[in-house]
């Protein structure tokens, strides 16, 4: 499902469907709007450009929430370890994340790695 902006959020697609209604309330005990809610829904998730989203299809990467809690999971190491831009090397690619984002801005698959230069990150992680 396309998120806000045209950023895909895997997250979004599970929940949509359920039939679950999204509702919450803010800070202050008020009752928050739908907006409010998808945009902290987007923020606490990691999300996929375009670029990715295309990536992903054209290489036949499936994603899970299985490896989507995984790759959440790698960010969130980096981003406490001060990373702003990381190469995630799994099984089943690598995904490079801007991490103040929260956004995976392309993927490759094991074979497209051969010979390929990683550049304008500052840190990888191996999930």
């Amino acid at each position: 499902m396309m998120g806000v902006n045209g950023v895909y959020n895997p997250g979004l697609a599970q929940t949509a469907g359920t039939g679950k209604a999204m509702s919450g309330q803010d800070g202050n005990g008020r009752g928050a709007s739908f907006g409010e809610i998808l945009k902290a829904r987007m923020d606490d998730s990691l999300n996929f450009s375009k670029h990715a989203s295309r990536r992903l299809e054209e290489r036949g990467i499936a994603v899970d929430s299985q490896l989507l809690g995984r790759l959440e999971h790698a960010v969130e190491e980096a981003r406490r370890k001060g990373a702003r831009d990381v190469a995630v090397i799994g099984s089943q690619g690598v995904f490079i994340v801007n991490v103040p984002n929260n956004v995976v801005v392309t993927t490759m698959t094991q074979e497209d790695m051969k010979d390929r230069v990683f550049t304008n990150i500052d840190s990888a992680v191996l999930m």
